[in-house]
């Protein structure tokens, strides 16, 4: 392993998502070789006991209950946001007014004018400190979609005809309780910010296009009461509360639309957390003249892979396992054959890709900056429009 230098994180957020990148910086400089090493500095939670609990099982040094304090601190280099969306804008905003790298989780806010606010920081702090800006799409981490782009630029597929994108979750029934992803105020949106945002960017970064205008939009929320929750405790459900109050339901639980792509390319996209019988079904297909690749995240170290220009009498769909360290994405830092990843690696990956990108190292895939995720915010914002006014919009329309 060649000698690198620390890099000092601060981790906004305790729950769900601090656990998944809590656990990628603990991982990746052990099976990645990186010219940053991550140092796990500071953790900045709501509750003090519970961070503190947070901060022992998962190895950060230290703890608050104030990020601003992470952000006044000479000693972090790059703070990472794991809170719910409402709060992304304003903990983006005086990290890079203060010359930190920021990395956050997706969607980029919850609100497209939040979202080109941190945009515009972005761009800012990058001319000004050279402080660089990741967003967490995570399943630009899977092997498999690495891979499925790689066909697409090698020409393996040819020009584009079709896109397909679903991401079909079940978890959301009517005995969910409303956590703060079923609030406008937290989320910004439901099932479309939640999901579509991810096959959005799943899309732009395998075809390497642009979505230009969207159309046929539906938007709809089937639940529109839920019991009001006790503590989530870092559960994506929830837990209902003693008193059995309900509250209103003020996002979308499901958002489908069509769209077009700058190469002409016709898609359709939807997401769901009510598709009971599915539980993470993340699903891309793409379809073009020379060929196909289909992905789904519930069998996510498999590609399938049509090739149009072989022979008649064999062609059919061919089964990939991207496991193969001399020819697949991030298969080197892995297992042998076959000795499958999971959900974490997903994250790892990109954490790998992050530390290279600052530290001046190679990159096996683009990881999402503001600007990237803020295009996807524009194609949300579309979505949502098409829905609400029956009508096609044209990206262009929406800034």
């Amino acid at each position: 392993m060649t000698k690198s230098k620390n890099l000092n994180v601060g981790l906004v957020g305790t729950q769900f998502m601090g656990r998944a990148h809590a656990n990628a910086y603990l991982k990746v400089g052990r099976f990645f070789d990186l010219p940053l090493q991550p140092v796990m500095h500071t953790a900045a939670g709501r509750d003090p006991g519970r961070t503190q609990a947070f901060a022992d099982r998962w190895g950060w040094a230290n703890t608050t209950t104030r990020w601003q304090d992470m952000v006044e601190s000479d000693a972090i280099d790059l703070i990472d946001i794991c809170t719910p969306n409402n709060l992304h804008k304003d903990i983006a905003l005086a990290a890079l007014e203060a010359g930190k790298h920021v990395a956050c989780e997706k969607p980029l806010s919850a609100t497209l004018d939040e979202a080109r606010e941190m945009r515009d920081a972005a761009k800012k702090a990058k001319r000004s400190s050279k402080a660089q800006t990741f967003v967490w799409f995570s399943y630009r981490g899977c092997p498999a979609l690495a891979l499925a782009r790689q066909l697409v630029q090698d020409g393996k597929i040819g020009q584009v005809y079709h896109v397909r994108a679903n991401y079909l979750q079940g978890w959301g029934g009517p005995a969910t309780p409303l956590v703060w992803r079923f609030r406008k105020e937290f989320a910004g949106s439901g099932a479309h910010g939640d999901l579509n945002a991810h096959s959005i960017d799943a899309a732009r970064f395998v075809t390497g296009e642009e979505i230009t205008e969207v159309s046929g939009a539906i938007e709809e929320t089937f639940i529109k009461q839920r019991e009001l929750p006790g503590d989530e405790g870092g559960n994506i459900r929830g837990k209902g509360g003693a008193a059995k109050k309900k509250g209103k339901v003020t996002v979308d639980d499901t958002v489908m639309f069509l769209a077009r792509f700058k190469g002409g390319a016709a898609a359709s996209f939807e997401a769901t957390r009510l598709a009971i019988g599915c539980q993470n079904e993340n699903k891309l297909e793409v379809h073009g003249e020379k060929g196909a690749i289909r992905w789904n995240f519930e069998d996510m170290n498999v590609l399938w892979y049509y090739n149009a220009q072989g022979d008649a009498e064999t062609n059919g769909w061919q089964r990939i396992m991207v496991t193969d360290a001399d020819h697949h994405p991030f298969a080197h830092a892995w297992w042998p054959d076959a000795h499958i990843l999971g959900y974490e690696h997903g994250f790892i990956n990109l954490a790998s890709t992050m530390f290279n990108q600052i530290g001046g190292g190679k990159l096996e895939v683009p990881m999402a900056d503001f600007e990237d995720a803020y295009q996807t915010q524009r194609v949300l914002e579309a979505a949502t429009l098409s829905a609400r006014n029956r009508a096609p919009v044209k990206i262009s329309e929406v800034k």
